[in-house]
C-alpha cells in the first residue's frame, strides 16, 4: 500500500538491500520492526517492495524522529543482525521530501 503522508516537508529513510539466502529469523524480526516503528514518535508510514532488490521507505515527521528510530534498542539489534546475517549489501539514504503528488493529490 502507498503510505498516507502529510503535506511536505517530512523525512524519508530509503533502505535498499540485497538479502542473503534463507530466512534465519528475518521474517519474524521484520514484522516486529514494522510494529515497533509504527509506535515511535514521528512515524508517518512505510512502503516496501522486494523482487531481488529490496526497497523500504519509512516516513518521519523530521530528521530527529528518523534518527531516534535508528537508536531504539531492538532496532539496533536488528541492524546488527542485518549486517551479520540477512544482507549481502545495503544502503541507507535519508532525504527531505519537498513535494508529493499523485492522482488523488498528496498523501
Amino acid at each position: 500500500m502507498i503510505a498516507h503522508t502529510p503535506e511536505p516537508p517530512y523525512t524519508a529513510v530509503i533502505f535498499t538491500s540485497v538479502r542473503s539466502d534463507g530466512d534465519n529469523g528475518y521474517a519474524a524480526m521484520s514484522k516486529r520492526m514494522n510494529e515497533l516503528a509504527a509506535r515511535q514518535p514521528g512515524y508517518l508510514g512505510m512502503e516496501s517492495a522486494r523482487d531481488g532488490l529490496g526497497v523500504t521507505v519509512s516516513y518521519w515527521t523530521d530528521d530527529e524522529a528518523a534518527a531516534a528510530w535508528k537508536r531504539v534498542a531492538e532496532h539496533v539489534i536488528a541492524q546488527e543482525r542485518g549486517r551479520s546475517t540477512w544482507y549481502v549489501d545495503y544502503q541507507v539514504r535519508v532525504a527531505t521530501v519537498t513535494r508529493s503528488y499523485g492522482p488523488t493529490g498528496p498523501r
